[in-house]
């Protein structure tokens, strides 16, 4: 309660009565909240930053939109030459998706991850066939669903302070946003080993892999985006941003070679089994300590979802390209939304934060082949749909799909 006037707390001031302080309050302006996606043009620059700092700007449904619809908007727009997207806060580009609202969904049945999905991916298909020079600057942390908004981009900038991570089958998901196609296409198998252990790489492996194309220092961002802007005045050309990115690179500051690279002595004859089992075995009886540590990652991880995450990466090797890649993580995770590892492995890594989940089932042994299928059936009407769009695509159910061509690509960068 606020103190009478009485009250010796407020002899050495007037006082004022309690009713009068609350009307006060009341009548006092709210401030705001800013938007958590800031969207805005600089010159024939489009800038899209995500404005969630205390969450690392993890995406909500209505980022996802609001990225999406700038995007198309840009696109047939004649005065907008590139697209930049940061993440605002200093500390990562984006920390993945908001899985505590997975979470509390699950937990109560409610269906509403399952359109943030559908929405998330279609823009994941989007910036794959974007129009126009598509920059993302992946400084700090980048996971999960902040791999899906910048690692299909055609200027992909990492540097010193970017950690990069898949790590979904520790909360009881699988690598989604199109990381499976991402995944599967890594030289020999280290997209299994990123995809299994949910391990965190930087900027050197990040290029090694090809989640990225360009490694700047830190403190050359603000002058890099000063003449990406300038840059888009005058029209970047059929290079795009790439020879910019190349211009403000500085290979001396790198983190090194890659260390991925290296592993693969060990990670490409332990990983080359058809089965997550097979797997473990090999990393366990490896020489390698690297090896064995890798083998105690992944048995901390959800055995279905280990399983799944394996299929689907070997799926993903035979699917046309990231629009059919994207339907097939799409299937899986309508049905993980019913599972009990997706809630459980989220309540023991944001909710409860014990960092000990109760797997179930909690043994591979008992996770079946039938088991895994179920994830991977077709759905009839709901399907996405992205492997059979082209082009942007509409925005609603029919998304866009497919991917640009390797030599655009590298034309782009």
């Amino acid at each position: 309660m606020p103190p009478e006037p009485t009250d010796p707390a407020v002899l050495d001031g007037p006082a004022v009565p309690a009713a009068r302080t609350a009307a006060a309050a009341l009548a006092e302006p709210a401030v705001p909240a800013e938007p958590a996606v800031l969207v805005r043009r600089e010159g024939a620059l489009g800038r899209i930053t995500l404005n969630r700092p205390k969450a690392i700007n993890a995406l909500t449904t209505g980022m996802v939109q609001a990225i999406d619809a700038a995007l198309r908007t840009w696109a047939a727009d004649d005065g907008i030459a590139a697209v930049l997207v940061d993440g605002a806060g200093g500390r990562g580009l984006c920390a993945g998706g908001d899985i505590r609202f997975f979470h509390d969904c699950a937990r109560r049945g409610d269906p509403a991850p399952k359109a943030f999905w559908a929405a998330e991916y279609r823009l994941n298909a989007l910036i794959s066939t974007y129009p126009k020079p598509y920059v993302a600057l992946m400084d700090g942390l980048v996971m999960g669903g902040g791999i899906g908004i910048s690692a299909h981009g055609a200027t992909r900038i990492v540097t010193e302070r970017s950690v990069l991570s898949m790590p979904e089958v520790g909360i009881g998901f699988v690598p989604d946003v199109g990381g499976t196609h991402l995944l599967a296409r890594i030289p020999g198998e280290i997209g299994t080993h990123l995809a299994l252990t949910g391990a965190r790489i930087g900027a050197a492996d990040a290029i090694a892999c090809g989640l990225a194309d360009h490694h700047l220092p830190s403190d050359a961002l603000p002058a890099f985006v000063a003449a990406l802007r300038e840059a888009a005045g005058a029209g970047l050309g059929a290079g795009g941003a790439g020879p910019l990115a190349r211009w403000y690179a500085t290979v001396a500051v790198a983190t090194g070679p890659s260390s991925l690279a290296a592993d693969r002595a060990w990670i490409d004859p332990c990983y080359r089994h058809g089965s997550v089992e097979e797997i473990l075995a090999a990393l366990t009886a490896s020489p390698a300590p690297a090896a064995r540590a890798a083998a105690e990652e992944i048995a901390a991880k959800s055995p279905t979802s280990l399983k799944v995450t394996l299929r689907a990466l070997r799926s993903a090797r035979a699917l046309p390209g990231l629009g059919a890649c994207l339907d097939q993580e799409y299937r899986i995770a309508c049905v993980l939304l019913s599972t009990h590892d997706l809630v459980e492995g989220i309540r023991a890594a944001v909710v409860d934060k014990d960092r000990s989940p109760r797997w179930s089932p909690d043994r591979l042994d008992d996770v079946t082949a039938e088991d895994v299928d179920r994830f991977f059936a077709p759905l009839g009407d709901a399907e996405l749909g992205l492997g059979e769009a082209g082009g942007l695509g509409p925005a609603d159910d029919s998304g866009p799909g497919g991917e640009l061509g390797l030599r655009e690509r590298e034309a782009a960068r």
